[in-house]
């Protein structure tokens, strides 16, 4: 027999609420940052998160429908970027040998060179606008705080 615990809620408070503007405001400007730079190498962050995926893929290819989920995209939108990126010849669909209704997206040569040239500058941004700011002790307590927020997510989830 189960007993319902009733939940206590409250309100957020105001710090609070400053806390979560200032991390939608400084998430928000790091990823400006960041995709200005990427820009430099003629990517989007969008096309940036696509050809890391395929990169790292096992032969560097992947299902559109695997791959719409690891981005979390909407499997229309993640087909219209890839259209785009498929004429830069970023990436190549094929059909899936295994399923008529699905494609298989392939990391071309050139999205590799194009990847592998923009991540050594990428990296150095993300290193000069993030890592720099902090601390080794920050760095611990960040991964506390985001593993703390991905329990409770993971807890909410498998209670819907």
């Amino acid at each position: 027999m189960t007993t319902d615990v009733p939940v206590v809620r409250r309100r957020m408070t105001s710090r609070e609420l400053r806390i979560w503007r200032a991390l939608l405001d400084t998430t928000a400007d790091l990823r400006r940052v960041l995709g200005a730079q990427l820009q430099e190498s003629n990517l989007s962050p969008a096309d940036y998160a696509v050809l890391l995926a395929l990169s790292e893929a096992v032969g560097r290819e992947v299902r559109s429908t695997q791959l719409a989920a690891m981005m979390e995209w909407e499997r229309s939108r993640l087909s219209h970027h890839l259209g785009r990126m498929e004429r830069r010849g970023l990436i190549r669909r094929d059909e899936c040998p295994t399923d008529n209704r699905g494609a298989l997206v392939s990391l071309t040569a050139d999205g590799a060179d194009v990847f592998r040239r923009a991540s050594s500058p990428h990296l150095r941004a993300i290193k000069r606008h993030f890592a720099d700011a902090l601390t080794p002790a920050q760095f611990d307590a960040l991964a506390e705080i985001l593993d703390a927020i991905r329990r409770h997510l993971d807890r909410e989830t498998d209670q819907s």
